[in-house]
């Protein structure tokens, strides 16, 4: 199970298009749209977010991003209505919808707790250079420095956004801070902003009990092209 992820917006296609991009990312968390009004027109729904809740909540918990204030207003009182046990599991954050939604989606995929989530979300909204309390790698060097590797990149689009997720998902598998051209490899809007596209280099860097292990396979993925052609 991992932490759910609802959508609520005053737009049916807005919510509903979040859920689809943020999926690509993380296909194993339970994204739930809450879009518009009961038919669909432009406003927000008590009913549509109650439901999106429930089936968002596996008992990890749930974390709610909204587009406008009345929207939160509308998940509020939803909020008012579940159980003490399942509202102790459930969390508004302060993000934007579509940035946060693939940011807290990609945290979630990769084990994150609801405050992981959150704090993913929410630094998307700063940029998302790097994530919450993260250093460059290199920064507690051991007595031989960080582990580097230059690979370049092979796959037609480069590190667009599903190979992207599929970096930071492995990256943030290993206990070492890992950095590529100097952002954190595990802050998927950093890495998307590289703009790494066919045939740019990727400059890895590595400290910490798994870095030996993390830059190989690391390099080895980009290498592999991503399973694409």
């Amino acid at each position: 199970m991992t932490v759910g992820i609802v959508i609520v917006s005053h737009s049916a296609k807005i919510a509903q298009g979040t859920v689809e991009l943020a999926a690509q990312m993380a296909p194993s968390v339970v994204l739930r749209a809450a879009g518009g009004t009961d038919d669909d027109g432009i406003g927000t729904s008590f009913d549509k977010v109650t439901a999106a809740i429930g089936e968002a909540d596996s008992g990890d918990g749930v974390v709610i991003l909204c587009d406008l204030g009345s929207a939160v207003l509308t998940t509020e009182t939803a909020l008012e209505f579940v159980n003490d046990d399942q509202r102790a599991r459930i969390s508004l954050a302060d993000a934007p919808v579509v940035e946060g939604a693939v940011a807290g989606a990609v945290a979630a995929e990769t084990g994150g707790d609801v405050a992981a989530v959150i704090s993913a979300a929410e630094h998307a909204g700063r940029g998302g250079l790097s994530g919450p309390g993260a250093s460059e790698a290199g920064s507690a060097n051991g007595p031989t420095g960080p582990v580097t590797r230059t690979v370049t990149l092979i796959n037609r689009d480069g590190l667009h956004a599903r190979p992207a997720a599929d970096f930071v998902k492995k990256a943030s598998g290993f206990d070492a801070r890992i950095s590529v051209n100097g952002v954190d490899a595990k802050s998927l809007l950093g890495i998307m902003s590289l703009g790494l596209v066919k045939g740019r280099d990727a400059e890895l860097a590595a400290d910490g009990p798994d870095a030996s292990t993390a830059i190989e396979e690391l390099a080895e993925l980009i290498e592999s092209g991503f399973g694409e052609k």
